[in-house]
């Protein structure tokens, strides 16, 4: 049996073994990235540095990523599908390009894991308008022993990345996958057959698309891997389901003791136990971030507040009927227990999940009332069974539990209809709000980032010189800063905060980039955010100041990028000032 540690292990020393540097996961609530709530892959941290900045550890880097996607959530049930998952992912910044690329995860997928070239296809991208076909990658594959039968040529909807936002780097990739049906595999690879089953993906980021939706090659050309943990995991232990695997069996156990149900017995209660699995899984990390999250009804709060209350439905499903979710969190550390994040902040994790489950177990009991309602005629119209399932968190599969009891009918199709209708204003809300783009470096953005670091001083001369960077989120309308504090600021600390700040823009103080080791950087005095990893070595930003003893006003470490003098930013101007949780606050500020 290959384990999780195993894997990632010889992951990482294997892409040691080509001079890569190892870097530490990045929080799952991303810094500075209007774009998306949660770090959905390995790569959103170091948009920066795909974007030409220098990384202080150079040019080839390598980790392993906690990731949460919620594009489709709906999926989740079945062999394969996960809200949260660990991304195995290795860098080039401008470095080597493809024939290495390809070789050395050829070599890591058949010399290091001894996956079989019987078992192995590949795709590439066949090119179109905008970016002729991949000649190189296929090449490369044909030198490597791939029969031309076992690569598929496909479009831009399968072999392209990119751009995250609406502008950005983009470029063809290349797709590995594997056999996993029991028979022998055909000659010829057909994408479409669900057995074969993707593995990895190396992205060539060649390519900058404009805003007039043109494809420019970039000057720094970039390659990012990234391959799945858990699929790779039951890929390699002969397995055709990924919760069956090390990472999820000790919480399915937790869950067949919990409902005195087993796992592989029942279709639909085998998918509920997958459902509950993930989701909790999932929330129970977001919970663990050090950034604080608490199910609410906005943005990453919302999400897992969704998470939670779907796997407390699919628990009635399973006859659950008491509290259980806390139940599932020892479970989790018992898997990760090279997440300190888990245990340190275990207490907070558990009260929030009782808290939830305690408000949910209420609207449930309202939802039953509200059934009750509807059982005055023979069907229950879909409008209703989707009332049901929006508003009180009933699954059509308990609705129509419910419904069998009584003897009455429901309108399955109208509730599939009226699903559609909303995902799609869903789809539509969600791409309102990350409008401006990973790779969003416009002169606005740049001057709010610079501004967010006079902010953080200015925070700790007027009000204490204890505070803390919680979270910033920056686009180019406004940026927002939470930091620790446990009260209220009145209008005169704002009006002192933002005249501070204004002082320093006009006084005209240039904003020096130096790299050094982590221990260097902070006994040098530079803040850091709290909660979060930064790998060994680091890029350290001062605005000097020649009116301080210490020669500096500010001193962080940040990825960038920021203006080279600060008279750049503009007026700086506080709009709001809030609270975000106990003794977090909020300010949101505009430059102009």
């Amino acid at each position: 049996m290959i384990t999780r540690k195993k894997l990632i292990e010889s992951y990482l020393n294997f892409f040691k073994g080509k001079n890569h540097k190892i870097i530490p996961s990045a929080s799952l609530i991303p810094e500075n990235d209007p774009t998306v709530l949660f770090t959905t892959a390995g790569m959103h941290p170091l948009v920066p540095y795909l974007l030409g900045e220098k990384h202080p550890l150079g040019k080839r880097l390598v980790n392993v990523q906690k990731c949460i996607r919620t594009t489709d959530i709906e999926e989740v049930g079945d062999e394969f599908h996960h809200t949260f998952f660990e991304m195995l992912g290795n860098w080039s910044l401008g470095d080597y390009w493809k024939e290495d690329a390809i070789k050395w995860t050829f070599e890591f997928h058949t010399k290091i894991l001894g996956i079989p070239l019987e078992r192995y296809a590949v795709s590439v991208f066949k090119g179109d308008k905008d970016a002729p076909e991949d000649k190189e990658s296929i090449r490369v594959w044909l030198s490597l022993g791939i029969p031309k039968e076992r690569i598929a040529y496909l479009p831009k909807e399968n072999n392209w990345w990119g751009p995250a936002g609406k502008t950005g780097p983009c470029g063809p990739d290349t797709e590995m996958f594997y056999w996993l049906g029991k028979e022998k595999a055909p000659k010829r690879f057909d994408p479409k057959d669900k057995r074969w089953i993707e593995i990895g993906n190396n992205v060539f980021m060649e390519y900058n698309k404009t805003n007039e939706g043109n494809f420019v090659k970039l000057k720094q050309k970039n390659v990012d891997f990234g391959g799945g943990v858990e699929r790779t995991l039951a890929i390699l232990n002969g397995l055709n389901d990924d919760y069956l695997t090390e990472v999820f069996l000790p919480i399915i156990k937790k869950i067949e003791e919990i409902s005195g149900k087993k796992y592989g017995e029942n279709k639909e209660e085998t998918k509920a136990m997958r459902i509950i699995a993930d989701h909790l899984k999932a929330a129970i990390f977001i919970l663990a971030d050090d950034k604080k999250i608490k199910p609410s009804n906005k943005e990453q709060g919302y999400v897992l507040r969704r998470l939670i209350r779907r796997a407390i439905r699919y628990g009635k499903i399973l006859g659950i009927e008491k509290p259980f979710t806390d139940l599932i969190v020892d479970s989790v550390i018992e898997i990760y227990p090279d997440y300190d994040e888990l245990k340190n902040n275990k207490e907070f994790v558990i009260s929030q999940l009782k808290e939830e489950e305690l408000k949910f177990t209420k609207t449930l009991k309202r939802g039953l009332k509200k059934f009750e309602e509807f059982t005055n005629k023979n069907i229950i119209s879909g409008k209703e069974a989707f009332l049901l399932y929006q508003s009180y968190g009933f699954p059509l599969e308990l609705t129509q539990e419910l419904a069998k009891e009584k003897g009455i009918s429901v309108d399955v199709g109208g509730f599939k209809k009226e699903e559609e209708k909303h995902q799609k204003i869903s789809k539509t809300a969600s791409e309102g709000i990350f409008k401006s783009g990973l790779s969003d470096h416009s002169e606005k953005t740049i001057r709010l980032h610079t501004a967010t670091h006079l902010l953080n001083e200015a925070l700790r001369k007027v009000l204490d010189e204890k505070i803390k960077q919680r979270g910033s989120n920056i686009t180019p309308e406004r940026l927002r800063f939470d930091f620790n504090f446990n009260r209220k600021l009145s209008k005169e600390e704002i009006k002192k905060i933002e005249d501070l700040v204004n002082k320093k823009i006009n006084e005209g103080l240039k904003v020096v980039r130096e790299e050094m080791s982590l221990d260097e950087a902070l006994k040098s005095g530079a803040q850091s955010e709290f909660g979060t990893k930064y790998p060994e070595r680091v890029s350290v930003y001062t605005i000097l100041d020649p009116s301080e003893k210490r020669g500096w006003f500010s001193k962080e470490i940040c990825t960038g990028p920021h203006v080279k003098n600060t008279k750049e930013i503009g007026k700086f101007e506080i709009i709001k000032e809030e609270s975000v949780s106990a003794g977090v606050r909020r300010i949101k500020a505009i430059v102009k």
